[in-house]
């Protein structure tokens, strides 16, 4: 594997950009504590895991072909962002906890945590396309086994994509102590995350295809 620096620069690049899936960890982090967090890094990682292998696989060729196909995930994909930045927004507040305290959670609401992960990148066909374009491009075509280098790079695109996950966490739980003094900034903070969320769904729904 060849220019190895250059393929962690471009993740990186693209990991601090925001996008739904660091508003909703934050928003988790932030909400609900660490834990519930770090179960939605778990289900966006399980995603990425997902989009790597079907664009091993061939698939996000084929999904790049069809548009069809590509225009229902990615209207499916915009529905489940608007729905949750909704539900979101129109959430009670949770009750404000003693951060050194934080209470132990059911594994059920865990479950859940990370399905919203999963669900938040998994519906979204531009990650598919995203590993597709940029994984080969530092995959010798002249390797012997193109399949081991191509899943070893998506290995790295996975735990890269954990570390900043991991730092996103953090942040978000240094967001929850400082709303956690003030009813009015933790349903400020709601009503804006919920706002982004639905923004990140319509734009996803109006944009060409190959915006």
């Amino acid at each position: 594997m060849e220019h190895m620096g250059l393929f962690i620069g471009a993740l990186v690049t693209v990991y601090l950009l925001p996008g739904p899936d660091m508003l909703l960890i934050l928003q988790t982090a932030g909400t609900q504590g660490r834990r519930a967090a770090l179960a939605v890094a778990a289900g966006l990682a399980l995603a990425r895991c997902i989009h790597v292998t079907l664009a091993g696989l061939g698939l996000a060729a084929l999904l790049h072909n069809s548009p069809q196909t590509f225009e229902g995930l990615r209207l499916v994909g915009a529905a489940y962002l608007v729905w949750l930045g909704l539900h979101i927004a129109r959430s009670p507040l949770p009750c404000a906890q003693d951060p050194a305290r934080e209470p132990p959670m059911p594994a059920h609401s865990l479950a859940a945590a990370a399905l919203r992960g999963l669900l938040t990148n998994l519906t979204n066909p531009k990650a598919l396309l995203f590993c597709s374009m940029l994984l080969p491009q530092f995959v010798s075509v002249d390797a012997a086994d193109p399949a081991g280098p191509f899943f070893r790079l998506g290995a790295v695109l996975v735990g890269i994509g954990l570390l900043f996950d991991g730092l996103y966490v953090f942040a978000g739980v240094v967001i929850g102590h400082w709303l956690r003094r003030s009813v009015l900034r933790r349903r400020m903070q709601q009503w804006g995350f919920g706002a982004l969320l639905v923004g990140f769904g319509l734009r996803l729904a109006l944009v060409g295809r190959m915006d």
